[in-house]
């Protein structure tokens, strides 16, 4: 208990990152006799260590970690998608049931309610895991630059220039690698494909189109609690295959993005054994520490909540009052309005968390941006050492409507005045449902605009991973594309520096374990 207690009230983001590289020390396998070393070059099998997923120490951090995981896999998004179509068949004989209705309202309210904790969850997970990805980098780099330093000053200035024109055998001097970070299968691409349609400014705007509809047949249906709870039921459905979609895609590209960075790490640690090898630099890799981001006062009373949102409190929370609510039946006779009753409270956390959720993934995405540009700066630090030009890095230009609305719209959506501002209609809806004194009407009043907006902010979420996503794979292209570069030139000075330089066998940690 004191440790789940722990947990909680040390925020993530009142935490400092900390990273360091794993040292690339090559290991002298020649024999020992110093007779035997004169009458053959001595030979070097070196374990190349890629991205190594890091491991929390607290075993309640690892169960809910793969409780998240869990949530993103094909399965449960497979399970929700024919749950939906179930509802969608049942409904068909029981639309006119006022029961159901409020019942598939309670279970979608539900279900979007724990998907809320789990994208908290992991999209914390996803910035700790980026900034010690940069931490390490950084503290590789900085090995780098030392002994870039050390390499430059012993080499004769005209070879020098020689060298460092000679970009074409790049390709030749890297061939244990390849030339491009590795890409997605068919199903992934079909996939991100779908996330950016999803996400894109048309879908939202056909969205809302629904909605006017349905607002234009209030008065045919008389205004009735049915007419109400058939959006409630619908936008429900549509947020709880949003969230499951997106609860997806994200555990998809967390998998491919750290097949990309095993990639970058891998050269990364094959460019300082080179550099080891042709120095004799035997200096350990420094340790680089993130200090915690400064925010307002605003913001950080919100990412406190996102922390407790993303420890699932909020689940343990929901169980009490499941059970409360569960209690309290038999004296409400088991009524329609009974049943709305626990979908009203998961609605309307649900709405702050929308609002929460949609503030954390753009401030989150800043702050990443942030030590990536550190990164990019360590790495321009060693091609002006190297005196060899930086690949060029591509622009993505988005000039569309499309695109420029949307970012617009994202920027009001994650701004914290409008965390506030939903929280003042969440107020506002409750004070409402009170003076109705909780009756089915004035449930519905809670129900229906957290489940609108909720389902809005679902769609604007897809849009920001999408394009944090996108920005992400640039960044992974180029730090791939600057250390292969990096790499061909200590290459072809290691072989301009010696006729018969000791040969460097790169291998996996597996292949060094089968051999001994």
């Amino acid at each position: 208990m004191f440790k789940f207690i722990r947990t909680i009230c040390l925020p993530v983001f009142k935490r400092e990152i900390q990273g360091v590289a794993p040292t690339q020390l090559a290991k002298n396998d020649a024999s020992s006799n110093p007779q035997e070393k004169e009458k053959e070059p001595v030979a070097w099998e070196v374990p190349i260590q890629g991205y190594i997923t890091r491991v929390k120490p607290r075993r309640l951090d690892r169960w809910l970690d793969a409780a998240v995981r869990w949530s993103g896999s094909e399965y449960v998004f497979f399970t929700i998608l024919a749950g939906i179509l179930v509802w969608v068949f049942l409904s068909i004989p029981f639309h006119d049931s006022l029961t159901w209705q409020a019942l598939i309202s309670d279970v979608q309210a539900i279900l979007s309610y724990v998907f809320d904790s789990f994208l908290m969850r992991q999209q914390l997970n996803g910035y700790e895991d980026v900034l010690v990805v940069t931490a390490e980098l950084r503290s590789r780099g900085a090995s780098h630059n030392r002994m870039l330093r050390k390499l430059v000053e012993g080499m004769d200035k005209d070879e020098l220039a020689r060298l460092t024109v000679v970009n074409e055998q790049q390709d030749t001097m890297v061939s244990e690698f390849d030339p491009e970070l590795p890409g997605e299968n068919w199903f992934g691409r079909a996939v991100t494909a779908f996330s950016r349609v999803l996400g894109h400014l048309i879908t939202v705007a056909l969205y809302w189109a629904c909605i006017v509809i349905w607002l234009g047949f209030g008065a045919f249906c008389s205004w009735s609690d049915m007419w109400e709870l058939y959006i409630n039921s619908a936008t429900s459905a549509l947020m709880v295959f949003v969230f499951s979609f997106l609860a997806n895609i994200r555990e998809r590209h967390s998998d491919y993005t750290k097949r990309c960075l095993d990639a970058i790490f891998r050269v990364d640690a094959a460019l300082e054994l080179k550099l080891r090898t042709v120095t004799g630099d035997q200096q350990e890799n420094e340790l680089v520490i993130i200090p915690p981001p400064k925010a307002n006062v605003v913001q950080k009373v919100i990412f406190y909540y996102a922390d407790v949102v993303g420890t699932l409190v909020g689940i343990v929370i929901l169980i009490i009052v499941i059970i409360v609510w569960l209690a309290v039946g038999p004296v409400m006779s088991f009524s329609s309005n009974w049943w709305l009753l626990i979908g009203t409270y998961a609605g309307l956390v649900g709405m702050n968390d929308g609002f929460v959720l949609r503030n954390v993934q753009n401030k989150l995405s800043d702050y990443e941006n942030v030590e990536f540009d550190k990164v990019d700066v360590s790495d321009a630090a060693l091609f002006d050492i190297a005196g060899i030009r930086i690949p060029d890095r591509e622009t993505v230009q988005h000039t569309s409507l499309t695109h420029r609305v949307s970012t617009a719209m994202n920027k009001v959506c994650a701004h914290e005045l409008t965390v506030i501002a939903g929280f003042l209609v969440i107020v506002g809806l409750i004070v409402g449902s009170s003076v109705m004194q909780w009756n089915t009407t004035g449930q519905l009043i809670s129900n229906i605009p957290p489940s609108i907006i909720e389902s809005f902010f679902m769609i604007i979420l897809i849009t920001g991973h999408n394009d944090a996503d996108a920005a992400k794979r640039v960044d992974l292209k180029h730090l791939y594309e600057r250390r292969l570069a990096l790499l061909a030139f200590v290459n072809r000075v290691g072989a301009a520096e010696s006729a018969n330089p000791q040969p460097v066998t790169i291998c996996s940690e597996e292949q060094l374990a089968d051999e001994q």
